[in-house]
């Protein structure tokens, strides 16, 4: 007879270091902190957190309900010693199915366990009967984590109860927005037209995103709101603007501001340096960049785009950026930091029809903060009908960035300097 090989049975489940760290955790449990009831409750609720299914969540009830109510006290032991053949007959699953949702409950960090060597699931008792240790499932993490659990779950609670707001609120603007289009006779074709695709763009936006956020909600029902009040031909909203005696820039963000405005912006300036008045329109119809929209020369040729001619980049402080594109209002933006403003580009993008590869190249040419400068004021012309392609005036002024040829703190100042006045008058 040939000699019979003999397989050794893998003793416990396997143990990685997140588990491993679970059960260091468990021992620091302070047992008398939290009763049964109050861990019943929250295993209830742990569905809504996505931390769990709710087969899981009934499993977890029933290995809670397990344990004696006085395991809880202090000087307790919360261990289940009950089989996986047990409880499968007391949730009606199969046994496997028990054991693969015993294991992600180990990963979610909700149990810990611990297996002895035939598999079998027993207390160790000392003199006086009291457990001190066990082979079973330990709900110890339980009372460890349940500040942190119970905080997730109002979290997400008051997030959904934000979204669903959010979403019937958008839902109503969006209908008044559409009959409001209907309805609105005054206006020509041809803006009512335009009216109407932006309308269904943030539509489109907010369907793409599987109804999106709650911030998103509420930036797109800004946004139906302000088309609404378009085409019921009511005055503009002012924007709040700081009372300064001039455009010198007292809120400098960082030591890198350079002035490149008069002191007196509103007066006639030199032939050496520009105005703030030397971005204001000549024309409301303008359907690319000319000489008044972004730069004096930006419509020029791409032979003389190509010259190389590099100029280093005027920085500008955020607060600038604000007063001149009051449209980052108008479409929900509220950035307090040049980090927020960038994250805000592919958005910006999206409502001003900017492609992807238009934006990409924006970014690459000009850095992240230079480009949401670049798309910001690129919004603003789009709000103001000063441009009707968004993506090819961008894209021109990528082509003047790469020729050094790009100023774009004139502009900005130019802005808000043409905002000023339109809000004086």
């Amino acid at each position: 007879m040939g000699n019979t090989r003999t397989h050794q049975r893998p003793v416990g489940r396997r143990i990685t270091p997140q588990r491993a760290q679970f059960r260091r955790l468990a021992e620091s449990a302070d047992i008398g902190t939290v009763t049964r009831a109050q861990l019943a409750v929250l295993a209830q609720s742990l569905t809504c957190t996505g931390l769990i299914n709710g087969t899981e969540s009934h499993l977890l009830v029933a290995l809670i309900n397990s344990a004696p109510a006085d395991s809880f006290d202090k000087s307790g032991r919360p261990i289940v010693f009950k089989s996986n053949q047990q409880l499968a007959f007391e949730i009606g699953r199969s046994i496997g199915r028990v054991s693969r949702m015993l294991s992600r409950l180990f990963d979610a960090g909700l149990i810990t366990m611990q297996d002895s060597g035939n598999y079998k699931r027993y207390p160790i008792r000392n003199g006086d009967g009291e457990i001190t240790d066990g082979c079973g499932i330990d709900l110890r993490i339980l009372i460890v984590r349940y500040a942190e659990l119970d905080e997730l779950v109002r979290q997400v609670r008051a997030e959904k109860k934000a979204a669903d707001a959010a979403l019937r609120r958008y839902r109503g603007a969006l209908r008044n927005a559409r009959y409001a289009l209907s309805a609105a006779a005054e206006l020509s074709a041809q803006v009512l037209d335009r009216i109407g695709s932006r309308i269904e763009r943030v539509s489109d936006v907010v369907e793409a995103a599987g109804k999106g956020s709650s911030g998103m909600l509420r930036r797109a029902t800004a946004i139906l709101e302000w088309l609404v009040e378009r085409l019921m031909q009511l005055p503009r909203r002012s924007a709040e603007i700081s009372e300064t005696n001039n455009m010198t820039c007292p809120h400098v963000e960082n030591g890198m501001h350079t002035q490149i405005t008069t002191p007196h912006p509103f007066d006639d300036s030199s032939e050496e340096r520009r105005s703030a008045n030397a971005e204001q329109s000549h024309s409301l119809k303008a359907g690319s960049a000319s000489k008044w929209a972004f730069e004096e020369s930006l419509s020029r040729g791409r032979s003389e785009i190509n010259q190389p001619r590099r100029l280093r980049q005027a920085m500008v402080a955020l607060q600038d950026v604000l007063r001149a594109v009051p449209a980052l209002k108008t479409y929900g933006f509220a950035p307090t930091s040049w980090a927020e403003l960038a994250r805000a580009i592919p958005l910006m993008c999206r409502f001003a029809g900017i492609s992807e590869d238009a934006r990409a190249r924006a970014v690459e040419q000009m850095g992240e903060q230079q480009a949401a400068v670049a798309v910001a004021v690129t919004l603003e012309k789009y709000d103001r009908q000063e441009v009707s392609s968004p993506g090819g005036y961008l894209r021109a002024m990528t082509d003047r960035a790469a020729a050094g040829e790009l100023h774009l703190a004139r502009s900005v100042f130019g802005l808000a300097a043409r905002n000023s006045m339109e809000i004086r008058h």
